[in-house]
């Protein structure tokens, strides 16, 4: 039976009890075969999401997203409405954006001298847009935030298919279900741009406190 292997396999898994397991199958279906299948055809298409993005180890990206989801069943079940694969799909944006800011910053592409405020490392440019992404995101409702996240996420077959998901649950059509997701992206292209405003004005009075005190010391 699907779900005997399935248990074998979630069994060698150290953070992710069997309670925790058997909760998540339950919230994917009362039926246990049509749970485990569900539950199989979710982690090919968290893998095939994590291939298409280029990371290297999809398969344990699949699998975390899968525990960081089966971690919050019991606090979401009762209330969540749709299909639950939907509620992977976002979860697995998240785990991407962390597995982005967990890969080493390329190495330049000529050779330069120390680094200094004026020419910051891509990490030093990146870290603040990650910030900023999260903190929009989590400012959406529920339902714009897995819009969005679901919309934009995967490429090829695998995010045609999430979209039509989408626009099925929602009961709309697809140019309808674009507007929304356009809206939605503007909203999050003007917070994404006033957070980093803000957070480059905080850094611009940093500086001239600094340099401030350091002209004092030399004075």
């Amino acid at each position: 039976m699907a779900v005997a292997h399935i248990s074998n396999r979630m069994k060698e898994k150290k953070d992710l009890t069997q309670e925790a397991f058997d909760r998540l199958l339950d919230w994917l279906d009362q039926d246990r075969n049509r749970a485990g299948q569900k539950y199989e055809v979710i982690r090919s298409r968290l893998i095939k999401v994590f291939v298409c993005r280029g990371c290297i180890v999809p398969e344990e990206l699949a699998d975390e997203t899968i525990n960081r989801v089966a971690g919050k069943v019991q606090q979401i079940s009762e209330t969540y409405v749709g299909n639950p694969a939907l509620y992977f799909y976002g979860v697995a944006d998240k785990i991407f954006l962390e597995y982005l800011r967990k890969m080493p910053a390329p190495l330049p592409l000529s050779p330069s001298g120390p680094s200094d405020e004026r020419n910051p490392k891509p990490c030093e440019e990146l870290e603040p847009k990650h910030r900023c992404l999260d903190q929009c995101v989590e400012r959406l409702s529920a339902e714009n935030r897995t819009l969005i996240l679901v919309y934009y996420g995967g490429q090829g077959q695998a995010k045609i298919e999430m979209r039509k998901e989408l626009a099925r649950r929602l009961g709309i059509g697809a140019n309808a279900l674009w507007i929304r997701a356009h809206r939605i992206r503007e909203a999050l292209r003007k917070c994404m741009g006033d957070c980093l405003t803000r957070r480059q004005a905080q850094r611009n009075v940093f500086k001239d406190e600094r340099s401030n005190g350091s002209s004092q010391e030399v004075s």
